[in-house]
Parts: structure tokens; sequence; C-alpha cells
């Protein structure tokens, strides 16, 4: 079973801004594997939905902490269904990579991703797969000024497609392999 978490904050007035993509992507993955609605679990502070994904089980996660409490939702989730750290899936915002690109890694640390430090807290482990979707302008603007900022039009068209291409890359890396997504994904 492969654990999906989105990154985001919880709250309606979030939605559509950088910092929530991986919140948004998970949810379009939920759409498109047509998994069940999410349903609020306060035990593990998150909408969870489980199913299978082709013949592979799967488990969507938005965390309802805040995004620097994340790890609050993912650690109690992971240690409940004795998921192994490898087999967890974090999907979110990176401000060190430009609008358009992505990246899935495996091992690294936070880079100062408040959300991920959080995680790498509660699993006491750095050993989980990261897609790391880019949100970052053309002008070098502070993380903390660009997260909470809205997409316009053109940017909006962009990521349509990075979050396309990463809808692909999650169901592969259920699927299949995350190794055999990051070929793919990493390449284009």
């Amino acid at each position: 079973m492969k654990l999906i978490i989105g990154l985001g904050n919880p709250d309606a007035h979030f939605r559509g801004t950088r910092h929530n993509i991986g919140r948004d992507i998970v949810e379009a993955f939920r759409t498109r594997a047509a998994l069940p609605a999410f349903r609020f679990e306060s035990k593990w502070k998150a909408h969870v939905t489980e199913g299978k994904v082709e013949k592979e089980k799967a488990t969507l996660v938005l965390p309802d902490t805040y995004m620097n409490r994340s790890g609050a939702a993912v650690g109690p989730l992971a240690r409940f269904w004795k998921i192994k750290p490898t087999d967890i899936i974090l999907v979110h915002d990176d401000a060190d990579i430009p609008l358009g690109r992505a990246k899935l890694s495996f091992g690294k640390r936070s880079a100062g991703h408040k959300g991920v430090e959080s995680v790498i807290r509660a699993l006491k482990t750095t050993k989980f797969w990261r897609f790391r979707i880019g949100i970052a302008g053309k002008r070098n603007i502070p993380a903390e000024r660009i997260v909470l900022k809205k997409y316009t039009p053109e940017e909006t068209r962009t990521l349509k497609k990075v979050a396309r291409r990463t809808l692909d890359a999650i169901e592969t890396a259920i699927t299949e392999t995350p190794e055999r997504a990051m070929n793919t994904y990493n390449a284009a």
C-alpha cells in the first residue's frame, strides 16, 4: 500500500494558492482514480480516502492541520497502517523550482519547507518520496511572499500541464514503482 499525502492548508481561502498545490493535485488524483470521497478522521487530523488504483491499494490523505504541522497527521497515519516511510509519497510546493517544472525525489532534506520538516520530524527519517511542484515565478521572490499568492491566468495554463504530468506519475508510482515514475517525470 502507498500513502499519498497532499500538503497544504485546510481553509477555503487557501484554495488555489501556490502553497496548496500538493493538496489540489491529490484531490484531483482522487477524482481521476474514482476513489470514494474524502472523509474526515479526527483521530488522524486528516481527510482520508482509500481504494485500489488498478490492482494496488492506495490511501490518499489531506492533512487538516496547517502546512507547518503536517507531521501531526502523517506520523499517526503511518504508524496506524504500519506503512514504511519508503511507501509514503508527499506532494507539495517547492519555491526553489521554477513554475512549470517539477521533480520526484527520495531521501532529501526539507530545504526549509516547513511542512516537509514537520513530516521528517514525525517519521524520524527523510527516506520517503516527494513530488516537488515548482511555484517560483520569473523573479527571485522570497518563499514567504510567494506561497500564498494565487496564479495568474498564464501561470494557471502552465500549472495544468505540470498537474497532468504529476497525476500520471502518481499513478505510475502506485501501480509500478516510484523509481519508474521518477525516470519519466524528472526527464520532462
